[in-house]
């Protein structure tokens, strides 16, 4: 009987899981399934706390729509019904001490006509014209493994990029343009000039994919993402689910492993999936190549902060769900979610909830890193004062740091999980890695990076 040991029951290793058992019961076959887990719950950075009227989510908060229609996980855990959508609304920058909008057809800040890049106040009249470039500009010296800020301002020009594109990037994937790649943010841009001649006129083309009917363009759950996990966890049926169990080191012995956990409980495994951050399996891996390699990637930390306010919603602007600070000179924080007004579900007395983001890539981060739950509402406080002018006592607080755990894809990346795949393949076959550290780290990037890897396994079994 062969044994496949998944480490990590974060939504990776729950997919990862999930697929291996369907394969299991349709074959009728006897193999072992073991789901080992650190801490005491599952789920890894998806945390739903419902407190005083709200639902917070402590990590992700949604799920991109235009990827997880493209699934069958929502049908196959049956939670089609339980699905919501965020309101529709939009962004803002806040920038010289207000509010300005991004202009509603602008997809991560990318302009998506040439009327977005008209009207937009973000950008100076000469700005615009030298973003025009994108235009007539056909040669394309690029390829995927390039900076997606080189590329983007040598279309764009440095002042769209620099006020309207890079804060919005920036704050989804948590790094300076100048170091991420094309392929780990939005190759769709690379494509839209190969095949348009023009990034702009590429989004034009596409704008349905983009921007969906009523822009709803994430989901999430009607008592919040835990959802998801709770329903992976009661499909698990035929799996044997161990928690409060960290890995301390995973050994080669003739065609097995040997997995020892922190009770010094052992495990032998024929298959074993690392669904775990670079850092842990940095701990639990004795080779040195190997180590180097997963030392080669690299993390960011980010801290969030949940106000909610005895104040009604309403007292937001009518057409905005939040904004990003493009100035860190001008507030602590880097971005505000208006949660109350995005996902209606969170807030049951419509009162206001908004939730803040401090990250790494802000200067004062070395600071803020370092405050007391206490002390970062009280900074949570002062943004939301300078930002949306509201001055009230916060009826319930929720704050999460997370440190060094946010996945940033640096240029050699690619080149790097290539030659850890290669030398795991010779000096640990059957040993895996797989999740945001490595793969992508949306939800729907990791779920189908579970499959993946499960669907591997399964024909070696």
């Amino acid at each position: 009987m062969k044994t496949v040991l998944v480490i990590g029951a974060g939504v990776n290793g729950l997919s990862a899981m999930y697929e291996l058992q369907k394969w299991k019961t349709e074959n009728s076959s006897d193999v072992k399934l073991v789901l080992a887990e650190s801490s005491d719950q599952l789920g890894g950075k998806i945390r739903t706390v419902e407190e005083d009227g709200f639902i917070m989510e402590a990590g992700a908060d949604s799920i991109v729509t235009r990827k997880a229609m493209d699934m069958s996980f929502l049908e196959e855990l049956g939670l089609k019904e339980e699905v919501i959508h965020n309101a529709a609304g939009r962004s803002y920058i806040f920038s010289e001490g207000e509010l300005k909008g991004i202009p509603a057809d602008a997809v991560f800040g990318i302009p998506a006509s040439i009327e977005s890049l008209a009207n937009t106040p973000l950008v100076s009249a000469e700005g615009k014209v030298e973003a025009l470039k994108d235009l007539y500009t056909a040669h394309n010296p690029f390829t995927k493994n390039d900076s997606i800020g080189a590329f983007l301002e040598f279309y764009f020009g440095k002042e769209l990029v620099e006020k309207q594109i890079a804060p919005v990037l920036s704050g989804v994937y948590s790094g300076k343009l100048s170091d991420l790649t094309i392929a780990s943010t939005l190759p769709s841009v690379y494509d839209f000039k190969e095949e348009y001649g023009s990034i702009i006129k590429g989004y034009a083309a596409n704008k349905e994919k983009y921007q969906s009917s009523g822009d709803r363009k994430f989901l999430s759950f009607k008592r919040g993402l835990n959802t998801l996990i709770h329903a992976y966890e009661r499909k698990l049926e035929d799996v044997e689910i161990l928690k409060n169990r960290k890995v301390t080191s995973l050994t080669r012995t003739g065609e097995q492993y040997e997995v020892v956990f922190n009770k010094n409980e052992k495990l032998n495994a024929d298959y074993v999936v690392l669904s775990i951050p670079h850092q842990a399996a940095k701990e639990i891996i004795g080779d040195n190549h190997i180590q180097q390699q997963l030392a080669k990637l690299n993390n960011s930390s980010l801290i969030s902060v949940y106000v909610g306010f005895n104040v009604p919603d309403d007292i937001l602007p009518a057409d905005g769900t939040g904004f990003i600070a493009a100035n860190n000179a001008e507030l602590s924080c880097n971005a505000c979610t208006w949660t109350s007004r995005k996902w209606i579900h969170t807030s049951e007395a419509r009162n206001l909830l908004v939730r803040l983001f401090y990250k790494s890539s802000n200067p004062s981060f070395a600071k803020v890193k370092e405050m007391s739950e206490k002390e970062l509402l009280a900074l949570a406080l002062v943004d939301i004062e300078k930002s949306l002018h509201i001055k009230a006592e916060p009826i319930s607080s929720e704050v999460t740091k997370w440190t060094e755990q946010m996945p940033t894809y640096m240029i050699d990346h690619p080149q790097t999980i290539a030659q850890l795949e290669e030398l795991l393949a010779v000096t640990y076959p059957g040993v895996y890695i797989a999740g945001s550290s490595y793969y992508g780290s949306g939800i729907p990037d990791c779920i189908e990076n579970g499959e993946n890897v499960a669907r591997d396994i399964i024909r070696k079994l």
